[in-house]
């Protein structure tokens, strides 16, 4: 066959191949470890013609044409993908003995390697058409060459080759990213909160994620060695907005949920990046699939009836599980065998003035079995310890959790500090060791910009300008509001590690960043250990002026201490129907149900001080999921939305209290009345 009529063949082919392509591909082939490209495509061309079939010509073999092979090396690697398979230009339908097996050899060579780019040229001519021999001008050579589409031809004037082609790779590199790392059932659960209207701006995303359910169930239809190819056609064919959208924040929180986090965690973060100064949801969530799939597993266990939760009672417990009871409280316990001998054992009373301090075990051990009235000193810093006794609402159902008992625990979830829940709501941290924020604009009156800021004992000063750092000390500053419009501002730095902390004085204070109108100051928290210190500046200030509102030492023998302040006042709080400051009675001490009925225990041990009229006025969680048995796990976002669902509504006649986990540091001070009174610090 002349070389005339086999570049006619191979024309007519890439014709074909390019007809309804909107874009080309290349494959990278002869690429070294040190990044030299090798010749490959021509010397795979050139050694497959047959023996004799290159003869020489003058010094080189007749096909050994440089013209030829600029064409070869420039245009070899071009593919198109037909229904998720490479077609290479060598795929051409050729009998001929001599060209063939080149033909051949290069198909199976281009198309065993994967797609790299996107292909696109400078020039709509590739090679040369044909040219007169340097010789002999009798002599005219045709060689391949290939004029290409305006639509694969790039102006370079406006961008570069290599520009357009790190953009469609990282498209195709977004989507198919997300192919693999978003679950179908987390695109149907946000859709579905969509169209409960549970999500934040959620319709805006209703579209795209439309578009991504259907890609995802087609996606896993291609089998897996066509995926790649797959997914170069599709990120073209459905445009940035859908191929990156792993990039973007409904992206982000399907990301989240198919990584396994928590729904109400991932809508959580979702909302604050999406609104982070005026959205702040009002209630877990859940979707009805959910439920759904819950009830089916629960029900197929026999566990459905479980699920009903109520507040613990006197009424419930027995003696087996108690390790102290007042007499009041002991005479409604099961099975008691508390009396009045207590009572008449108070002989030779003594006060103790000095306070004791031992661990829990000591207390638990040689001190609580000979008292007879117990009194706790509810500390500020103990809300966060406030806890709930959860019982089945239905007696003698079998347990959902890990112990033999269907007994469960809630320790206090809810901020009821209004600036800290619009910290929270703006995305703050407001759970680290020491934290300082800022509020103002309350009434709608106050535009200025205040910076929050703490100069640290090494003279370092955190504020506006690092926003979002988390510096060595582990102190940052997570909230800033510029312009507060109609909306009260916030501004929070927290620092969340002690051990990072260098000792010395911390200076919080204010900085007028921009003065633009204002007279109503600014109100200001700090919070350590559990206590909150409030300030109120009402004084009109001026761009460029500082307000320091207090200075906080920290070392590590002594921990926070306030050494200086403008007026503040230490908050008194009324907390579940208890007075902090205060000595409260205590009606029964326990350990958590995990270590009832002398279980040797699953999980982590809590000592659990319920107290008298402490009343959770915040509705717990009814279980959650680190207390079910492991045969659940596999349902774990089911079974937390489920958790949040089964909420425990308030009642008065509640175990409630205070409890402390055997794993964290805390102490509590308590009186003890027995035969003699004492007053001691318990470490746990």
């Amino acid at each position: 066959m002349e070389f005339k009529e086999v570049k006619s063949l191979l024309i007519k082919h890439i014709n074909k191949m390019v007809k309804d392509a909107t874009h080309l591909f290349t494959v990278e082939i002869g690429k070294q470890p040190n990044g030299e490209i090798t010749d490959v495509l021509w010397e795979t061309y050139i050694n497959n013609f047959p023996a004799g079939a290159n003869p020489l010509f003058r010094k080189k073999g007749e096909h050994e044409c440089s013209a030829c092979r600029r064409f070869i090396r420039q245009f070899g690697s071009v593919v198109a993908i037909r229904a998720n398979k490479l077609v290479s230009i060598w795929d051409v339908d050729i009998t001929d003995a001599e060209y063939s097996p080149s033909f051949k050899a290069l198909a199976k060579l281009v198309k065993s390697e994967a797609i790299k780019n996107v292909y696109f040229a400078k020039e709509s001519l590739i090679g040369v058409e044909r040219n007169v021999d340097n010789l002999d001008p009798k002599i005219k050579w045709e060689h391949y060459a290939y004029t290409l589409p305006s639509r694969f031809v790039l102006n370079t004037r406006t961008t570069s080759i290599e520009a357009e082609q790190a953009k469609y790779r990282d498209s195709k590199n977004c989507y198919q990213r997300a192919m693999v790392e978003i679950t179908r059932d987390s695109i149907e659960t946000v859709l579905e909160l969509i169209a409960q209207k549970s999500l934040y701006k959620g319709e805006e995303h209703k579209a795209i994620l439309e578009k991504l359910l259907r890609l995802n169930k087609e996606y896993a239809k291609v089998p897996e060695k066509e995926r790649d190819n797959y997914a170069w056609v599709k990120s073209i064919e459905v445009g940035e907005a859908v191929s990156r959208v792993r990039n973007h924040l409904i992206g982000m929180l399907l990301v989240e949920i198919s990584s396994g986090t928590e729904l109400d965690e991932a809508v959580r973060k979702y909302e604050a990046a999406a609104a982070p100064a005026n959205y702040k949801r009002p209630k877990a969530i859940f979707t009805k699939k959910m439920i759904e799939d819950a009830e089916k597993t629960l029900v197929d266990a026999g566990l459905l009836e479980s699920l009903k939760r109520r507040h613990a009672t006197l009424d419930d417990i027995t003696v087996n599980n108690i390790l102290f009871s007042n007499k009041d409280a002991g005479k409604r316990i099961k099975g008691s065998i508390f009396d009045d001998m207590k009572e008449e054992s108070g002989v030779n009373v003594k006060t103790l003035s000095k306070v004791e301090e031992v661990t829990i075990e000591d207390f638990l051990k040689n001190i609580l079995p000979n008292v007879t009235d117990l009194e706790a000193l509810i500390e500020n810093k103990h809300v966060s310890n406030l806890v709930s006794l959860i019982a089945p609402a239905v007696k003698d159902v079998p347990s959902l959790f890990k112990w033999h008992n269907g007994f469960s625990w809630a320790y206090n979830g809810n901020i009821t500090d209004s600036m800290k829940e619009r910290v929270k709501a703006a995305g703050g941290n407001v759970e680290g060791v020491l934290r300082f924020s800022i509020q103002w604009n309350e009434n709608g009156d106050n535009q200025n910009d205040f910076d929050a800021h703490v100069k640290e004992p090494s003279g370092l000063d955190i504020n506006f300008t690092n926003r979002g750092y988390r510096h060595p000390s582990s102190g940052m500053l997570d909230v800033d509001i510029i312009n507060p419009g109609k909306t009260i501002a916030v501004e929070n730095i927290t620092y969340s590690d002690k051990m990072k902390m260098p000792e010395g004085d911390y200076t919080f204070y204010t900085n007028t960043y921009s003065y633009r109108i204002g007279r109503s100051g600014f109100r200001a928290q700090i919070e350590f250990d559990g206590q909150i210190f409030e300030f109120d500046h009402n004084k009109d200030t001026r761009s460029g002026e500082n307000v320091i509102v207090a200075v906080v030492n920290y070392t590590k023998k002594d921990g926070f201490k306030l050494v200086k302040s403008l007026d503040h006042q230490s908050s008194t709080r009324t907390e579940w129907n208890i007075k902090t400051s205060q000595f409260v009675p205590v009606s029964v001490v326990m350990f958590s149900p995990n270590y009832w009925d002398e279980q040797t225990g699953i999980g982590h041990k809590h000592y659990f001080f319920m107290l008298k009229d402490c009343q959770n006025d915040t509705a717990p969680n009814g279980f959650f999921n680190e207390f079910l048995k492991e045969e659940f796990m596999k349902h774990k976002r089911v079974f937390e939305a489920l958790g949040g669902k089964m909420k425990v509504e308030p009642t008065e006649d509640q175990l409630s209290g205070i409890g402390f986990s055997s794993t964290q540091r805390n102490s509590l001070v308590v009186k003890c009345k027995g035969s003699f009174n004492r007053t001691i610090k318990i470490n746990f």
